[in-house]
């Protein structure tokens, strides 16, 4: 069986020592580059590599791109070939923020075609408060060369096409940034408040139950379905802060069975780069 949006821990647990699975560990913090992998070392869910959000699913950043500009390609291929990642392999991508740091290792492998990756549901938190085991070894890795993969531009949006929108209306822009942040009345991390013009709000933690669990396919449809249905040309583009949480988003309403929708890679942190961008609050 495939999975390719969420797995839980009792199926991961039971196929831990499967070589045809791939564990990657994807926690971070905005605020300190060294906290998901300090984590890391100090104990995580058995057989499972370290991906860093900054390091291995960015790029550096300049001075047009956002926060969490696509990364290198080659170099991100070369660690997962040494990973011994193959076009079968099951990828489950984990974090200790419900997936909204595992989501962009989740969006990026399915633009290279890898759909079979999910998230674990309730990441390590989940994990140990089931009472399941952690550890500290670190896996060996294989002899394998870099993933063959192919990157699909459709994918994404750029930021001229968001600017086009603005006029043209020919996509829902849908940003998944807290409500304070898009009516521009907190800002913590961004040097500008506000939001993209016809912009439309959806907070991705709305995803989640209160116990850190992605709501039921049932409940995600119900929440999602008024979006879909009032959505220009029946597109919804994803944005957020830099383009990671957007992809929490995206992964809820795959899980709800809508179709696979677009990211705005440079998202918010990329538009404000540009002082004559327009910018709408309350």
């Amino acid at each position: 069986m495939s999975y390719t949006t969420t797995v839980s821990t009792q199926t991961l647990e039971e196929n831990i020592e499967n070589p045809d699975w791939l564990i990657i560990d994807c926690r971070s913090s905005l605020t300190d580059h060294n906290a998901g992998f300090n984590a890391y070392t100090e104990g995580h869910i058995p057989n499972s590599f370290f991906a860093n959000l900054e390091d291995d699913f960015s790029s550096p950043i300049d001075s047009h791109s956002g926060r969490h500009p696509l990364p290198d390609f080659d170099k991100l291929t070369n660690k997962l070939g040494s990973w011994g990642i193959n076009k079968d392999t099951q990828v489950i991508a984990y974090d200790d923020a419900s997936g909204a740091y595992a989501v962009r290792m989740w969006w990026q492998l399915r633009s290279f075609g890898h759909n079979k990756v999910a998230i674990l549901d309730g990441g390590i938190n989940q994990w140990t408060k089931e009472q399941r085991g952690l550890s500290t070894e670190v896996p060996e890795k294989s002899a394998a060369g870099p993933y063959d993969v192919h990157f699909d531009s459709s994918s994404v949006t750029t930021t001229e096409q968001i600017q086009s929108n603005i006029s043209e209306n020919t996509f829902t822009l849908l940003d998944a940034r807290t409500p304070e942040r898009y009516r521009g009345e907190a800002e913590p991390i961004d040097t500008v408040a506000g939001r993209v013009p016809g912009a439309v709000n959806r907070a991705f933690q709305l995803n989640l139950n209160e116990e850190g669990l992605f709501l039921s396919p049932e409940e995600l449809k119900q929440q999602y379905q008024p979006i879909v249905d009032s959505a220009i040309n029946k597109e919804i583009v994803h944005m957020c802060g830099s383009g990671v949480t957007a992809c929490h988003n995206m992964l809820a309403m795959e899980i709800a069975g809508f179709d696979t929708t677009k990211l705005y890679v440079g998202s918010w942190s990329e538009w404000i780069r540009d002082s004559k961008r327009p910018i709408a609050t309350g």
